[in-house]
């Protein structure tokens, strides 16, 4: 049973909206958070968690079992076939999370959930909002079960397809890539790195090859048109055609797999009135850079502290400055993992340049420096 009445609710259950939920919950406030999907349906893109998320994640108590559970990946490269045409080491960032946390998005979740329902919260599953209205006072929201929930606020963690952000007449202005994305976690053995992450760059698109705990590697590529579920002949083609040459990487199993389509997206505005939005909702873009989880997480405690101050206060300047600074993080994001597409999937013809270029650029420490910042995400502390 869903309450009448709650000072905050949370609409979607991902890792975004049990981050907001969790840091909610702490402050002493009212929290109600819905889904759509039973329990047990979500699935599994990100994979990714950059040492900004962790130091951010840390106060709300779910950054020691994350790191406990995740591969500890020092270093991101760029290569084209066996040549590193970019190595980012992280060892030296000043975090005491100088890595990659990779984890499986279905696990980080899991120890939200947790760390939520430890808290006294729950997820209501599944309710499927169909309408909200709102006033000064207060948003009503109304869902297909014919229930209803009169919060102060209302957050819309509800990915790309908002209803939120639809029901409150919010843009979502951009564009679609014109590939698609194949996504497989696989067994495999061969020439690829067991605690690194690989963005390789080929004529045919980008694949990236990233190890995870349980021992399966996530593979990540543009296509023209993906498979809905790629088979173990599908993802060694990709290999084939675009990861390593001089060790033969062989794939025994496809565990999972899927297909998307990627936007490159950013909301009008993050907040219309008693609604605001956060994570994908709000800006969505390539998975190139693993940006897309942690920029969600890290709106979620953002948005946590403005929604505690305004209703501690009852000013809504918080809320104005939660939007104000978000966004621009969101627009610098969605131009950086497009910078990152458009040079892995760059004609064969301009390739070589772009190897030399890189090449060179690589051997500066700045350019090194620069890069490790900006894919860990501390350069918008």
């Amino acid at each position: 049973m869903l309450p009448t009445t709650t000072d905050v609710l949370v609409i979607g259950a991902g890792p975004t909206g049990l981050t907001l939920a969790i840091s909610l919950t702490l402050k002493g406030l009212d929290v109600t958070v819905v889904d759509n999907q039973a329990e047990g349906d979500n699935t599994s893109r990100a994979a990714v968690v950059h040492a900004r998320t962790l130091e951010q994640l840390e106060p709300l108590g779910v950054t020691g079992p994350m790191v406990g559970r995740g591969i500890h990946a020092k270093r991101f490269t760029i290569r084209d076939g066996d040549r590193v045409l970019v190595p980012v080491p992280f060892g030296n960032l000043p975090t005491d999370y100088p890595y990659t946390l990779m984890i499986s998005q279905a696990e980080t979740e899991r120890i939200l959930l947790d760390r939520l329902v430890a808290l006294g919260g729950r997820v209501a599953r599944p309710y499927t909002l169909t309408g909200l209205t709102q006033d000064g006072e207060g948003a009503t929201a109304v869902f297909a079960d014919g229930s209803s929930v009169r919060a102060r606020y209302v957050a819309g963690a509800d990915g790309m397809h908002s209803t939120v952000r639809e029901q409150a007449g919010i843009g979502f202005s951009g564009a679609s890539y014109p590939e698609s994305f194949s996504l497989a976690d696989v067994r495999l053995s061969g020439g690829v790195p067991s605690e690194e992450v690989v963005l390789y760059f080929s004529p045919a698109g980008l694949v990236v090859v990233a190890p995870l705990p349980d021992g399966t590697f996530r593979i990540v590529a543009t296509v023209d048109e993906a498979p809905h579920e790629p088979d173990v002949a599908y993802v060694q083609r990709l290999l084939d055609e675009r990861g390593p040459r001089r060790q033969k990487v062989v794939v025994s199993e496809v565990v999972w797999g899927s297909r998307f389509r990627v936007h490159h997206r950013v909301a009008d505005a993050y907040r219309s009135g008693r609604v605001v939005l956060a994570g994908d909702a709000a800006h969505v873009h390539s998975p190139a850079g693993g940006q897309g989880m942690n920029t969600g997480v890290q709106d979620a405690v953002a948005l946590g502290e403005a929604l505690a101050e305004t209703l501690k206060t009852g000013d809504e300047a918080p809320l104005d400055a939660y939007a104000a600074a978000r966004r621009p993080v969101a627009r610098e994001v969605v131009a950086f993992a497009g910078r990152l597409t458009r040079l892995a999937t760059m004609s064969r013809a301009l390739r070589p340049v772009r190897n030399v270029v890189l090449r060179l650029l690589a051997t500066l420490p700045p350019f090194r420096r620069a890069l490790a910042w900006r894919l860990s995400g501390l350069v918008y502390r």
